[in-house]
């Protein structure tokens, strides 16, 4: 088994100000991010670093294309650090652009991934509650010219510093925060029962699901759309800690699944994960019953308060309180994808299915995708 080992430092800081004086950011800084936070966060701070705005360059998850068109902007600016400020997009392409040398495209970082250096150290502030991509070494990226989401994996991709900046989620739209906070629970989850968690992981998911458990019930509990917001703090720690732990014991077929309905439909990650998340998990109890899954049960009983066999329908429950879970079909997915999904999954996401409670065959993802259809 490998070694648990938490790579960047990781910081809290009151404000981006605060960060920004103690980092000493400047001209020889590049702030990767979007131009609706920049504007009202940053901008004033007058940094003198260099800017490049990710929806300039595309709009929803990674690409290829996306990425090469960063890539060609940023040939012949001169910078030290790359300061990413952003959701899941710009973490994953400010990886690529720590590893990425001066005439480098996307296909040739898949070239050489197991050869992969850093070029620019990586400051990482998320903006969202739930990829936890601060503390991995994995970039996802569609690859359009290939019909395949994939990540691009290596040491080098490691941010220096995770900064965990609360103020910074506090303009997030609720569906945002809704997808990204089941994003972290499920990140939580499959790394929980990964069979390679060790006694160290299983902290960190464990915490992760205590936070994002008893703010979801305070929140739903609160009523109104803005009530998630006073646990800022604690939605951010959660997903870091969510983070922390599928770093180290990987995510699962949750994730492989939900990857064609984004790559496809190009449904918002998080919620694709939503979609798939209960009938993996019913699929898992149905082949195997007895095993780790009781052992989440009763964690997941203890934070919803019922008796652990009720914790997972209970778990749904809660979910759809957050953020309502719809058929397959209502978001345009049609009954002739599913076998071409399931196959492509098979084909495509060995890595995630590796990290599964129990093995899946292509029927087996096929009985999930047409359940949830």
């Amino acid at each position: 088994m490998k070694a648990f080992k938490i790579v960047p430092s990781i910081a809290e800081y009151m404000d981006f100000r605060t960060l920004a004086k103690e980092l000493k950011l400047g001209a020889r800084d590049l702030i990767l991010t979007n131009e609706y936070i920049y504007n009202p966060t940053i901008a004033a701070l007058e940094l003198g670093c260099h800017t490049c705005f990710q929806e300039k360059f595309g709009g929803g998850e990674p690409t290829d294309v996306m990425v090469d068109a960063i890539l060609d902007d940023l040939r012949g600016k001169e910078f030290d650090r790359i300061i990413a400020v952003g959701g899941g997009t710009v973490i994953d392409i400010a990886k690529v652009l720590t590893v990425a040398k001066s005439t480098d495209r996307v296909d040739d970082l898949y070239d050489r991934m197991a050869n992969l250096e850093k070029e620019h150290e990586l400051i990482i502030v998320p903006t969202t509650c739930g990829t936890g991509s601060e503390v991995t070494n994995i970039s996802i990226i569609n690859r359009t010219t290939k019909g395949v989401k994939v990540g691009l994996v290596s040491p080098a991709m490691f941010a220096d510093e995770a900064a965990l900046v609360p103020g910074m989620l506090l303009s997030l739209p609720y569906p945002v925060f809704a997808t990204s906070s089941i994003d972290a629970m499920v990140h939580a989850v499959e790394s929980y029962l990964s069979p390679n968690a060790c006694a160290l992981s299983e902290l960190f998911s464990a915490k992760a699901l205590h936070l994002i458990l008893s703010c979801w019930k305070d929140a739903v509990a609160a009523g109104g759309k803005d009530a998630w917001k006073k646990h800022a703090l604690e939605f951010l720690r959660a997903s870091n800690y969510a983070g922390i732990a599928f770093g180290h014991a990987g995510c699962a077929a949750v994730h492989a699944m939900a990857y064609p309905l984004g790559g496809v439909h190009h449904i918002p990650h998080g919620q694709a994960n939503q979609l798939m998340f209960a009938d993996v998990m019913r699929k898992y109890q149905e082949k195997k019953p007895i095993g780790k899954l009781n052992q989440l049960e009763e964690l997941l009983g203890a934070e919803l308060d019922v008796e652990p066999v009720f914790s997972l329908e209970n778990l749904y429950k809660l979910m759809d309180e957050v953020l309502k879970k719809d058929p397959l079909h209502e978001h345009g997915v049609t009954a002739d994808e599913l076998p071409v999904f399931a196959k492509n999954v098979i084909e495509t996401q060995q890595r995630l299915l590796g990290n599964n409670y129990v093995e899946l065959t292509e029927d087996d993802l096929l009985d999930i995708y047409r359940k949830a259809f």
